[in-house]
């Protein structure tokens, strides 16, 4: 059962009380002579995920797959804006080593996220999907969740059989969508399907702010030609049907989008496209750009891209043992605030010359237009953080969550990591305060390294910021990691901390040499994570042997 309820440790407590804030805490160079012990989760926080639906023997195994079963990984999650107290949150359940899990699964609850149920989808056949549903698929991932204005549920996921553009693969994006908060939902609507020869990657779906006719989907698709376009559908009747998908930013041979997301500006006058742009995936020199795109008729067209910042990110390993960590690097989130305003944070290494990455934020006063330098918003820079998530209140506050190795001792046999929530009203000054940890990342999953998610969520009740997120548990390698939510509790606001003066070092640093190769590797890894036969494919379109 996962249905544990853990006391809060006393030192837990006190940070929860006094919201630890600054640096402090080891870094790799700590020479304390054991690691702290790994404390339980906070019994203010909620575990929201349950024994797996799903049986072991559903299908999807492919030559040297690892199946972790009861493993729950990459959460998102949404409030219904018609009763605030109705939440729902998705999940992968049963994670591959390769790709995709047996299937996805929704949680809801009707009371301010302290008690659960959960649906499992009819994204895979784990689930009961079939051909007439087009759920037919081995495979599930990517889970992205909305609400409409009407209080209409939309979720959605990449289904799959096969490893990613590997002979013999095929894959849809598929909608469902639920009238009564999570409870049950539709059978799936297939936005588009493709073979062998393409894989839709990390979609994202986002109801219209202001107009429930409107929900929009938009993903990249990744061919064996060297192309990775954004493609976008939308329905303009609350999802009774879905027009046919197109390509609204095409970024050229050899160069691709990633981490599409849409955010619609408060006043409903325009959405915008999110997405990390990777140039030169077939040199060795590649390198990524978080850029935007505007659409101020509903996405009937688009504007040419913003460029927001680079993203220098050189991903994240075990300072102890240098095993990867596979984060959120190169899929930066974006949240809309009054009077125009949007934020955009993501993982980067400019704040630390390329050492380790920390968490880079820019805004824009002009619908995204325009766009301030980065600064670095983590309250530890000696340490590596990773994979934010981002909201933002109606007043204006901005809420970020992240991960970061500030506990990390000497010791290689664990890896304990926080997960620590940020807030400012200015974008200046900010207050921290943990959400949970620290926990042993070195439990987690493994796909393409140590693994609880691409991303993270965080919704919003009222004036209260609710972190949606997993880490791993005490329960053994059988049952490795579990998905948690916070309820609204008050997160008292301080002016503790200035980060503007990091504005200059992170806008006007320019990379050198080992620092650029740093984060092409990082690239590289991105993608591995996203098609496991990468390097096979790459090699073949450069006329060359794979590494081994």
């Amino acid at each position: 059962m996962k249905a544990r309820v853990y006391p809060l440790p006393a030192a837990v407590l006190a940070a929860l009380a006094l919201s630890a804030c600054g640096g402090g805490g080891g870094s790799s160079s700590t020479t304390a002579a054991s690691p702290p012990p790994l404390a339980p989760p906070s019994a203010t926080l909620v575990r929201v995920s349950q024994a797996s639906p799903y049986p072991s023997s559903c299908g999807g195994a492919l030559p040297g797959s690892v199946s972790y079963e009861e493993a729950e990984v990459e959460p998102y999650v949404a409030v219904n804006p018609t009763n605030p107290s109705n939440i729902v949150g998705l999940w992968q359940q049963d994670r591959w080593s390769d790709g995709g899990a047996h299937g996805l699964v929704a949680g809801y609850s009707m009371d301010d996220g302290k008690t659960w149920k959960e649906t499992p989808l009819l994204f895979s056949r784990c689930a009961g999907g079939n051909a007439g549903n087009g759920g037919n698929y081995s495979r599930a991932s990517d889970p992205w969740v909305t609400f409409s204005p009407d209080g209409v549920a939309y979720a959605i996921s990449i289904s799959f059989d096969g490893v990613s553009l590997a002979p013999g693969s095929d894959g849809s994006v598929l909608v469902a969508r639920s009238t009564d908060g999570g409870a049950t939902w539709s059978a799936p609507v297939t936005l588009i399907f493709s073979g062998s020869t393409a894989f839709n990657d990390k979609e994202s779906i986002t109801a219209d702010p202001k107009d429930s006719h409107f929900v929009y989907a938009v993903w990249d698709q990744l061919t064996v030609t060297g192309f990775g376009a954004a493609h976008f559908a939308r329905t303009i009747d609350g999802g009774n049907s879905w027009e046919a998908e197109k390509i609204i930013y095409d970024p050229g041979v050899n160069n691709q989008t990633i981490g599409n997301e849409i955010v619609g500006l408060s006043d409903g006058s325009a959405i915008l496209d999110l997405f990390e742009e990777i140039d030169g995936t077939n040199s060795n020199t590649a390198s990524g750009s978080i850029r935007v795109i505007r659409s101020t008729d509903h996405g009937a067209t688009w504007s040419a891209p913003v460029t927001v910042a680079r993203n220098l990110a050189v991903g994240t390993v075990d300072p102890n043992t240098g095993r990867p960590l596979r984060v959120g690097a190169g899929l930066p989130q974006m949240t809309a605030g009054p009077g125009g305003t949007l934020v955009v944070v993501w993982q980067d290494g400019r704040f630390s010359n390329g050492d380790h990455d920390g968490i880079a934020l820019a805004r824009s006063d002009d619908g995204g237009q325009s766009w301030s330098a980065p600064v670095e918003i983590n309250a530890d820079p000696a340490v590596g953080a990773f994979t934010p998530s981002i909201a933002e209140l109606a007043d204006g506050t901005i809420g970020v969550t992240y991960f970061d190795l500030r506990a990390v001792t000497s010791d290689p046999k664990t890896l304990p990591v926080e997960y620590w929530f940020t807030s400012s009203t200015d974008g200046v000054h900010w207050r921290e305060q943990q959400v949970t940890g620290p926990f042993d990342m070195d439990l987690a999953p493994v796909a393409e390294g140590l693994f609880v998610g691409d991303y993270q969520a965080m919704g919003v009740i009222g004036g209260a910021f609710v972190p949606f997120f997993v880490q791993t548990n005490d329960a053994g390698l059988a049952d490795r990691t579990d998905a948690y939510f916070r309820p609204p509790s008050p997160m008292p606001l301080t002016l503790t901390r200035r980060v503007s003066n990091l504005s200059i070092q992170g806008g006007n640093l320019q990379p050198g040499d080992a620092f650029r190769h740093k984060v092409h590797e990082n690239l590289m890894h991105l993608l591995r994570n996203e098609v496991p036969n990468w390097d096979e494919i790459r090699a073949a379109r450069n006329g060359t042997t794979a590494p081994p």
